[in-house]
């Protein structure tokens, strides 16, 4: 629906990680907790080269965003159905991790089902032009 850009805070050997592009984003969201938002579910393996101060593969990261950015977001996360959610991670011309999110609305029930019927619809069409 929106998608907005907002820094990430890391830690040490967390930055290195993600310039080698380990990085797995499939079930990340974000969540407000107490006006801040947090990037939950972000795996970045850990660092090859790291010694006993290598960072937590799954903790929670503070999402950097302004005051009106958060606000918006949070009124926007509040309506039912809606997840924030991280769709690119990259690093920018000055050097710095940013993450891209966006708002998602998840599917009904009859949208699922439609989906799974068109599919099937067109695997059969490949088959029979086999």
């Amino acid at each position: 629906m929106d998608t907005w850009q907002a820094g990430i805070a890391l830690r040490g050997t967390e930055i290195k990680v993600i310039r080698e592009g380990k990085v797995q984003m499939q079930d990340a969201y974000a969540n407000f907790r107490q006006g801040e938002l947090f990037l939950v579910g972000l795996h970045i393996s850990l660092y090859d080269s790291g010694t006993y101060n290598n960072h937590d593969v799954s903790r929670e990261r503070k999402l950097l965003l302004t005051k009106r950015e958060l606000k918006k977001l949070e009124k926007a996360a509040e309506e039912r159905g809606v997840t924030i959610i991280p769709t690119k991670i990259y690093i920018n011309d000055r050097g710095f991790c940013k993450v891209e999110i966006g708002l998602a609305k998840g599917k009904k029930e009859f949208d699922k089902r439609d989906t799974i019927r068109e599919r099937d619809v067109v695997r059969e069409m490949e088959r029979g032009l086999r």
